[in-house]
């Protein structure tokens, strides 16, 4: 006796779960997190509260610089101290809350006012920390940009990228031991060429993926008249 084989339910993915992942997702990669947070992630999923600490570090160094506090020396390094002890327990939360989206920009808001601050004490070139911010803010966009568009950049990217936490503690240190200029500089043109290459090939690439596919569904579209017309219309041009 011959009968019908049982199809398999398929489980639909519950629409709501989805889209808590994709959030959590999209917001840890605006954060731009390095290796240093990564392999926290990997060990530990207790954590502070994404907003709060965020907000606390970012008054905290504002208050640093308000107050004079930062001179030559190893005090150059506290700041980015400060972002990193507040901020990095917050990468193990899910960034669910309300008001989570706020997080991100906190952060880069941090960074920036980190390496302004610091780098200026440790009389770095102006121009070099307008150019180091470009290349970082360059990055931000271009990974807001993808990921709104459902094309997420590759996991390496974020590690190669070093993560704020990792950059903050490099130039801190590298003010603290007097040779800031060239940490930033260097740092600048790694993350530059980095940053530049990774996203023009990557758009490149899709680029030609659309248009292989665009293709495809022109040809699988066009109906058999069509074919034989354009067939008799490119014998006859020959």
């Amino acid at each position: 006796m011959i009968t019908q084989p049982q199809r398999t339910p398929v489980t639909q993915p519950d629409p709501d779960e989805e889209r808590r992942r994709i959030q959590t997702a999209r917001l840890l990669a605006y954060r731009d997190d390095g290796p240093l947070l990564a392999g926290l992630r990997r060990v530990t999923k207790a954590g502070l509260p994404p907003v709060p600490a965020a907000l606390a570090s970012l008054v905290a160094v504002a208050a640093i610089g308000a107050a004079g506090m930062l001179e030559p020396g190893p005090m150059l390094l506290v700041p980015a101290l400060v972002m990193v002890l507040l901020v990095g327990p917050t990468a193990t939360r899910d960034h669910l809350g309300r008001f989570d989206w706020l997080v991100p920009p906190l952060i880069r808001g941090g960074e920036f006012l980190v390496l302004l601050l610091v780098g200026i004490t440790a009389d770095v070139p102006k121009w070099l920390l307008f150019v180091l911010v470009y290349v970082v803010g360059y990055h931000t966009y271009d990974t807001v940009y993808r990921t709104r568009q459902s094309i997420w950049p590759p996991a390496w990217v974020f590690l190669a990228g070093l993560g704020w936490e990792v950059r903050l503690l490099l130039i801190g240190a590298g003010a603290a031991l007097g040779v800031a200029t060239w940490v930033v500089a260097v740092l600048t043109l790694y993350l530059g060429v980095l940053f530049a290459v990774e996203s023009v090939t990557s758009w490149v690439r899709l680029d030609k993926a659309s248009a292989s596919r665009a293709a495809e569904s022109d040809d699988l579209e066009a109906s058999p008249e069509e074919v034989q017309e354009q067939a008799t219309g490119d014998a006859e041009r020959g």
